[in-house]
């Protein structure tokens, strides 16, 4: 018998996350389709000796009494891959990998039935086979599982790495869980960008081991998201989360963030089989990437979020309706919110740019925003500017000041009369009738608009 280099048992699991029924006593929503598919090595080199038998009945056997678990779970299918068990070594053969039991529901005795047929004799095609599974799973949106078990590295120059990122980068699968039998330091390094990696150095370990996935995948494992405030407080709340797959970049989940009734951030329940970039939508919204969830653990993620409250108001009561203002980060062109006036609204502290959407437009800079705080920003009420004309024309209105005139506004081209709120100040409106030929005919007036009240000008010969 040949026996392959360094030959080790490695069992990649993608564990499956079950909330158990009393997790949902108060919330009956139905659990998500989970696909599991076992990868298992047939390669010759199985036949090795591993303490009470060999490595291929070792594995065997462990693997019946999972799927004998999993087959009572109602939202689990399962699947069965096998490679290095159709053709003989030598000659290598690198293409020997079949799917021997599609997905499907109960299919534990199937799975048993193939596994006590399959005799190994082949080679080690990873990367191949975890390619080929990929094509297995079906297309409706499931959680999908890959569990590799296998003895050896990669014999046929592929990488699996390679494939098992880009496996998760399509939202094909979730990121495996690795599970090393007599695994050197070496090889862990190696198969850690595969999946998350757990030991077992003898056969009764290897057991425990699969006791501690199972217990994990039923399990509920739980998330605290803590908002910080300036002090490290985690005092910030009231805001949407959206948890997005580091790898997929799929979105899996939406919070809005909220306080128990102890006054601390309330617990989640997240699917441990991922890592998670999450963004805060504040204003700005603030993202942290690549938070790994522990399964089986409560996990806490603290997240910067200082916050504090911006109130824009009038000096009493006032003409204008649905008045709007731009809001943009100090020295930045990008617009972060446009807050209509009379309301509050919340954003990180820091300093603020303000393009308040009136006539003439204003302009309020470095406007801090502290935590825990209302910073309030009032403007003038405008007052009413009337332009009467004898005859339809071209007319625009402009600001005047320091000797310059800065265009405000046309008037409408098609009426006689236009009426136009205008923030207090100095202004002049510079027309011409259509029906006057002659630039010679521009009719110029210089007028003033006071906050509260309205001002008519006659415009004509």
């Amino acid at each position: 018998m040949i026996l392959k280099r360094n030959c080790f048992s490695i069992v990649v699991i993608t564990l499956i996350s079950f909330i158990s029924l009393s997790a949902y006593a108060q919330k009956p929503e139905p659990r998500p389709l989970t696909r599991i598919e076992f990868l298992f090595d047939a390669s010759q080199s199985m036949y090795a000796q591993w303490q009470s038998d060999t490595r291929f009945e070792i594995a065997k056997k462990l693997l019946s009494e999972m799927v004998d678990s999993l087959d009572k779970i109602t939202n689990v299918e399962m699947a069965l891959r096998v490679y290095g068990h159709t053709k003989k070594f030598p000659p290598q053969d690198c293409d020997d990998t079949r799917l021997e039991v599609p997905f499907g529901k109960n299919t534990a005795y199937q799975i048993k039935k193939r596994l006590s047929e399959i005799k190994p004799s082949g080679t080690t095609p990873i990367a191949q086979s975890l390619d080929q599974c990929g094509k297995d799973f079906p297309e409706d949106p499931a959680r999908n599982i890959i569990i590799l078990i296998t003895d050896g590295i990669e014999e046929c120059n592929g990488d699996p790495c390679a494939v098992s990122l880009m496996l998760q980068k399509k939202g094909i699968v979730l990121k495996p869980f690795v599970i090393g039998l007599g695994l050197s330091k070496d090889y862990k390094d190696v198969f850690n960008c595969v999946g998350n990696y757990f030991d077992a150095t003898d056969e009764a370990t290897f057991r425990t081991v699969f006791s501690v996935v199972i217990s994990q995948a039923l399990n509920n494992t739980t998330v605290q998201v803590n908002l910080l405030d300036e002090k490290h407080r985690p005092t910030e709340t009231n805001v949407n989360m959206t948890f997005y797959d580091t790898y997929s970049g799929a979105i899996r989940y939406n919070f809005i963030h909220t306080m128990n009734s102890r006054g601390l951030p309330d617990t989640l329940l997240i699917d441990p089989l991922g890592t998670y970039d999450i963004v805060v939508h504040t204003i700005p919204p603030v993202r942290k990437d690549s938070n790994k969830i522990v399964a089986g653990k409560h996990n806490t993620i603290g997240i910067d979020c200082p916050q504090g409250d911006l109130y824009l108001k009038f000096d009493g009561i006032s003409d204008y309706k649905n008045l709007q203002c731009i809001v943009r980060k100090k020295g930045q062109c990008q617009t972060l919110h446009v807050q209509p006036f009379n309301t509050t609204t919340r954003y990180l502290t820091g300093n603020y740019d303000l393009e308040v959407l009136c006539l003439p437009r204003m302009i309020i800079e470095d406007v801090n925003i502290a935590q825990s705080k209302t910073t309030t920003v009032q403007i003038p009420n405008p007052g009413m500017a009337n332009f009467m004309m004898v005859s339809p024309g071209y007319g625009s209105i402009y600001q005047e000041k320091d000797n310059k005139l800065t265009w405000i506004y046309n008037l409408d081209e098609n009426a006689t009369r236009d009426n136009v709120l205008l923030q207090p100040g100095n202004y002049r409106v510079v027309f011409r009738p259509k029906n006057s030929k002659e630039a010679i005919y521009t009719i110029e007036k210089s007028f003033r608009i006071a906050s509260g009240s309205g001002t008519t000008i006659n415009i004509n010969k």
